[in-house]
């Protein structure tokens, strides 16, 4: 399959989860895709780092690598990969001008490829996957990430293949972080629910 024929999937799927004028999916996903809806669970992040951690000197150890990956990751995004690949967005794209359906006029400014909002979401969720090993958090952190692609698809922002290429950054960016998260998860030991263990009992003669 050659480029072309990608692309042309890649749009035919775009449409196919882009807006259909479902007022109340509409919501959710203007609602989702705002950074201020997801305070709350940041906010949760930072306690359970200062919960678990005594000195400040750890938590700035912890909070300081997630920042310097989003900085990293954004700052490659930004200032290489979308000015040199300078992919339209879909809102903006000519061939899509007559099919793609804006909600409520929302568009985004900038090139389409890759999405900074999967690429940070993603950053977050596998961080603390990865550090915390929890697998009620796992399940919370990974569907909020792919809630988080499914509504930059949906307002027509960004094609597929914009916020799936992400997980192939990210598994590559994880490969290069495992002692930065192997480090972190030494000083970071929250308090997780643990298997009863059996103690031995003491016999006397």
């Amino acid at each position: 399959m050659d480029l072309q024929t990608f692309l042309e999937y890649d749009k035919a799927l775009l449409l196919a989860l882009n807006s259909d004028d479902n007022l109340f999916l509409s919501h959710v996903a203007l609602v989702f895709t705002s950074g201020l809806t997801w305070i709350p669970m940041y906010i949760s992040l930072l306690f359970l780092v200062i919960k678990n951690n005594e000195k400040w000197s750890r938590i700035f150890l912890i909070m300081g690598t997630i920042a310097v990956s989003m900085l990293i990751s954004n700052g490659l995004n930004g200032g290489f990969i979308k000015p040199y690949i300078s992919r339209l967005r879909p809102s903006f794209d000519p061939s899509l001008a007559n099919s793609i359906e804006l909600v409520n006029g929302y568009t985004a400014e900038g090139f389409s490829f890759f999405s900074a909002h999967a690429c940070n979401a993603f950053s977050v969720a596998v961080f603390f996957m990865f550090l915390v090993r929890s697998r009620m958090l796992s399940i919370f952190l990974l569907c909020w990430a792919c809630i988080t692609i499914w509504t930059r698809m949906y307002l027509g922002v960004h094609f597929p293949s914009d916020v799936w290429s992400v997980l192939l950054l990210e598994r590559s960016m994880l490969r290069c972080a495992t002692l930065d998260i192997a480090a972190c998860r030494a000083v970071l030991r929250p308090s997780l629910p643990m298997l009863p263990t059996s103690t031995p009992q003491q016999v006397t003669a």
